[in-house]
């Protein structure tokens, strides 16, 4: 791996053959982040004058050098580009190759003429002397550690160890990557990336961490602990070179996924993920609107009616974390049933809801690692129901194998902690006890 790191002026690096992949995000950097780069440019200009060959660095930037010897962004877009509008307010006769990037993205384009408005009313009040010192401490005083890498895979591996505010990237981060790496055609992958970063990062962490990572694991009776990037290879799909798969059967059907089984790397990751985040949404949508669940709706969001799906999410907030394992654990149920069987038969949710609301009301004290043994259905004596019901669900031929699932309820009227007696009441009164 050629990735020695060099330190090179902001000026040096802007001069470079750069370009910005169709991978890449849009810039998001916004005035506040600006007016906080220029002050700090203008500090490092202060503390140059104390001390003899001060320098001031502004981070670390990943560069791939591909077969046309240009430098492709892999990591540092956002300073790069801020430090490209400062240059050119501060040298109108400047000239880069960045400068022929087609920036079609509209959050991009709002970002930078906001941005470049935010330099020039900044440097508004001063006269050109200034702008001479800042144009110079971009050549002399700002600098960048360069990390360049003739391999497209060096590269991301590079990003997927590091970034520079010292965040350990997400898996669902190094997913992205991998996959975009397996799409081939230039438009698909614009596509691709427009859809993953119209989405809310956390409802995409979310999807994977207390959904579709547990729904992998139980239906298999296997415990499910955090999902990191040791796990990644679960959803690296399936190389398209390789036929009579399952997985390339289903792509003939697209949109066409099922939660326990795998799909065509490549563009067919960022459609499931799409799928699937619109399939929780519709399901939980459901159990809001469909008057045969008001009971399921009133007992999840604690009495309250809500409007749409983003508020029964937020309802959760309220409420213990014990409870919100269980209700995690009854949606995780609901969207392995739905995507099995595509229909709401009352019954079944009901059956779905109950099972999972009983380990609330067994357990004095509810943690995920109880609720991992209560899913994969490891025996214990303090659960009134011992089913490994997702992987039932997983392997049910009829959807009636749920709505005529057994279910027992305790011994006594009585939940384990008093806490929950009320919510006891309403489960039997749900199931039709007096």
């Amino acid at each position: 791996m050629n990735s020695k790191p060099h330190i090179w002026s902001i000026d040096k690096l802007l001069r470079k053959n750069l370009i910005i992949p169709d991978y890449q995000r849009p810039y998001k950097w916004t005035d506040k982040n600006i007016t906080e780069l220029i002050l700090d440019i203008q500090k490092s200009i202060e503390e140059s004058r104390k001390y003899d060959n001060f320098k001031y660095r502004i981070g670390t930037v990943i560069l791939h050098r591909n077969e046309n010897n240009e430098y492709e962004i892999v990591d540092g877009q956002q300073r790069i580009l801020s430090s490209l509008l400062l240059k050119l307010h501060l040298d109108s006769n400047f000239m880069c190759n960045l400068l022929n990037n087609k920036f079609l993205n509209k959050i991009t384009q709002k970002n930078l003429h906001d941005n470049y408005t935010t330099i020039r009313e900044w440097f508004s009040s001063v006269d050109d002397t200034v702008k001479a010192i800042f144009n110079d401490a971009l050549k002399n005083i700002i600098e960048v550690v360069v990390i360049t890498v003739n391999r497209i895979d060096e590269a991301f591996q590079l990003f997927d160890s590091q970034n520079t505010r010292g965040r350990v990237l997400y898996p669902h981060d190094l997913l992205k990557a991998y996959h975009l790496r397996e799409i081939h055609d230039k438009y698909e992958m614009q596509n691709a990336v427009v859809k993953w970063e119209s989405k809310d990062p956390k409802a995409i962490r979310e999807l994977f961490d207390l959904y579709l990572f547990p729904i992998w694991n139980w239906a298999k009776c296997l415990k499910c602990g955090n999902f990191t990037s040791a796990d990644i290879d679960i959803y690296k799909g399936i190389e398209e070179k390789y036929g009579y798969t399952y997985a390339r059967r289903a792509s003939k059907a697209m949109p066409y996924f099922l939660l326990t089984e795998s799909f065509i790397s490549g563009s067919d990751f960022f459609e499931m993920v799409d799928h699937y985040m619109q399939m929780l949404h519709n399901i939980k949508e459901e159990i809001i609107t469909n008057p045969a669940f008001h009971d399921i709706e009133l007992i999840i969001t604690n009495g309250k009616d809500v409007d749409s799906a983003e508020e029964l999410d937020k309802s959760f907030k309220s409420s213990s974390v014990g409870l919100n394992h269980a209700r995690n654990l009854f949606f995780c149920a609901l969207l392995c049933y739905y995507d099995r069987f595509h229909n709401f038969d009352v019954m079944a949710v009901k059956k779905l809801f109950t099972w999972a609301m009983m380990i609330r009301i067994d357990m004095q004290h509810l943690g995920f690692d109880t609720i991992n043994r209560y899913a994969i259905g490891i025996e214990d004596d303090k659960y009134s129901n011992v089913k490994p019901v997702i992987s039932i669900i997983t392997y049910a031929r009829r959807h009636t194998e749920i709505s005529g699932m057994r279910l027992d309820m305790r011994n006594d009227d009585k939940a384990a902690s008093e806490n929950w007696n009320n919510l006891y009441a309403q489960l039997r009164q749900l199931n039709g006890y007096n």
